[in-house]
């Protein structure tokens, strides 16, 4: 009976030992695969009748920090939001124009106003009043190009909304599907480690587009609940909607009804109309929300008011004596008068008068007479120049708020704030990104150690190699025995 418990001892030392290298050897190939947790062989001690009978391989386990996982994937989505909002702001800036540069809002002003002081000097000058237009032009242009800027950056980010969604529901039936299968793995003692790493996978990607937590539910499966309280998936997951507007105009707005907003199993997420995505923010997701609705449409409301201030200062009487009642002034609102109730999107309206435009029936000469001016009248009268001139950098409010200023500080004050607004997302985002670089570091620490798995290897090694001796003396035993 002895020798049948030592043979018995070897041969579980030896599948045990070939379990442990099987997993010392998946660990080593999978040591740079992003999802893979490492993988240990748990054994415990078997016993037969009271006495040992080797060693049972009781499972194969991954080695994860939980707690660091959850915090990594909670950067993650921070990060994610963060960079969109840094993004966006970096290209509006870009679109609108620096402060000190020649093409942004505050440079078109100041080139009008050198364009005017030049032709003040010599108002009979067609070149120089041809670069009044010229100036003209390109401050309408900036404004118009602005607000174009801007509606193309909220339909880019309700498609980015749309795409969002689409990866959200694809991600959460491909956690479903490896639920049951993990479950169905379980339930056969087959090794579910692989299509846990795999699921793991797909909720770090879905952790990018909505913060989430993940708990434990039975035979290996879990269910996922947004940081908020949202419930993703527990069993069946759920169906999220929205249905994107490819077009989108200033005017347009969730809170008008003009946007969708976001919906769980064809039931609204929002708590209200602030806002289309509800407890569903603090990822990609929730920023492309934000950016359509929150970040964006402020600053066309700043181009308007800036639109709406130029528009005004050439409409008074001060500005032109000569101008008809009901006529436009030098800037117009699509040709015609300021609209004191115009909704949104001023900026991508404002033109130039047409009346002093040759290129569209109009004369230079009106720049030095007066809009309404029926005849050239004297070319050297700079009078209505400076009177252009005057208006311009006349000290006045913005849509009644903040200090008196001429048209360029106030444009000034708006770029400073675009670019103001810029920089701290890019601080922001740089906090993010140290953030989630040293956690993912953490989870990489914790990962695969090569070396660690070599040596566990070599004692796997000496285990196998002792197993094997032990069975080999007991063979040699055995062949004695019968040989008597």
């Amino acid at each position: 009976m002895g020798l049948s418990y030592s043979l018995s001892n070897a041969l579980s030392g030896l599948t045990a030992s070939a379990r442990m290298a099987e997993t010392v050897s998946s660990n080593l190939a999978n040591a740079m695969t992003e999802g893979y947790a490492p993988r240990e062989t748990v054994l415990s001690a078997r016993a037969v009748g009271g006495r040992g009978a080797g060693v049972r391989v009781e499972a194969v386990v991954r080695q994860l920090d939980r707690a660091l996982l959850a915090d990594r994937r909670r950067a993650d989505a921070g990060l994610s939001a963060d960079r969109a909002t840094s993004t966006a702001l970096s290209r509006l800036e870009t679109r609108l124009g620096a402060i000190g540069e020649a093409d942004s809002l505050p440079g078109r002003i100041d080139a009008l106003n050198t364009a005017l002081i030049s032709a003040s000097a010599d108002p009979g000058s067609d070149l120089r009043l041809s670069n009044v237009l010229t100036a003209l032009d390109g401050l309408t242009g900036a404004l118009n190009d602005g607000s174009a800027a801007i509606s193309e950056m909220r339909a880019e980010a309700d498609a980015d909304i749309a795409a969002q969604v689409a990866a959200l529901n694809q991600g959460l039936s491909r956690v479903e599907r490896l639920n049951t299968d993990i479950a169905r793995a379980r339930g056969t003692d087959s090794d579910p480690a692989a299509l846990i790493d795999q699921r793991q996978v797909v909720i770090d990607a879905l952790s990018e587009i909505v913060p989430l937590r993940e708990m434990a539910r039975p035979a290996g499966q879990v269910a996922l609940i947004s940081a908020q309280g949202v419930m993703l998936i527990d069993g069946r997951a759920a169906e999220f909607g929205f249905t994107p507007t490819p077009l989108i105009t200033p005017e347009m707005s969730f809170a008008g009804g003009a946007l969708s907003g976001l919906t769980r199993n064809g039931e609204p997420v929002a708590r209200s109309e602030a806002d289309g995505f509800g407890r569903m923010g603090g990822g990609g997701l929730g920023a492309a929300f934000a950016l359509r609705d929150t970040v964006l449409p402020p600053a066309q409301a700043g181009l308007d008011a800036l639109a709406r201030d130029l528009i005004a200062r050439f409409e008074t009487a001060a500005a032109d004596p000569g101008r008809g009642a009901g006529q436009a002034g030098l800037l117009t609102e699509a040709g015609g008068t300021l609209d004191p109730g115009g909704g949104a999107g001023l900026a991508g309206r404002i033109a130039v008068n047409a009346a002093v435009d040759p290129a569209r029936g109009g004369a230079l000469w009106r720049l030095r007479g007066g809009v309404g001016a029926t005849a050239p009248g004297l070319t050297g009268n700079a009078a209505q120049i400076g009177r252009w001139l005057d208006a311009l950098g006349a000290p006045r409010l913005l849509n009644g708020e903040g200090s008196s200023a001429g048209a360029a500080t106030h444009a000034a004050r708006f770029t400073a704030r675009i670019g103001a607004d810029r920089l701290g997302a890019e601080e922001v985002l740089g906090f993010a990104q140290a953030r989630r670089d040293s956690l993912h570091a953490a989870e990489l620490a914790g990962g695969v150690d090569s070396d660690q798995q070599m040596q566990r290897l070599l004692r796997i090694e000496e285990s196998y190699a002792a197993n094997a001796r032990v069975m080999q003396v007991v063979q040699s035993m055995i062949h004695r025995l019968m040989e008597i």
